[in-house]
C-alpha cells in the first residue's frame, strides 16, 4: 500500500513538473553534458534569464499580455 501511494506521489510531482515547466533546467543540463561536455554548465538563474529573453525576443517561443 505504501509503495502504491508512493509511486502515485511521485507521479503527480513528475506531472506538475512538466506541466510548469519546472524539469527544462533539468533537461538543459543533461543536453550540455551528454552533447557539449566542454560548454559550461549556467546557474538556474541565468538560465531562465535566458529563456525569458528568448521568449521575448521571439513571438513563436510564447507571448506576454503585460
Amino acid at each position: 500500500m505504501r509503495s502504491a501511494l508512493r509511486r502515485a506521489l511521485d507521479g503527480v510531482h513528475w506531472y506538475l513538473r512538466e506541466l510548469t515547466d519546472e524539469s527544462a533546467y533539468d533537461r538543459y543540463v543533461a543536453h550540455l553534458r551528454k552533447d557539449h561536455r566542454d560548454a559550461e554548465v549556467p546557474s538556474r538563474r541565468d538560465f531562465e534569464r535566458m529563456r525569458t529573453d528568448r521568449q521575448e525576443t521571439d513571438p513563436r517561443q510564447g507571448f506576454r499580455c503585460c
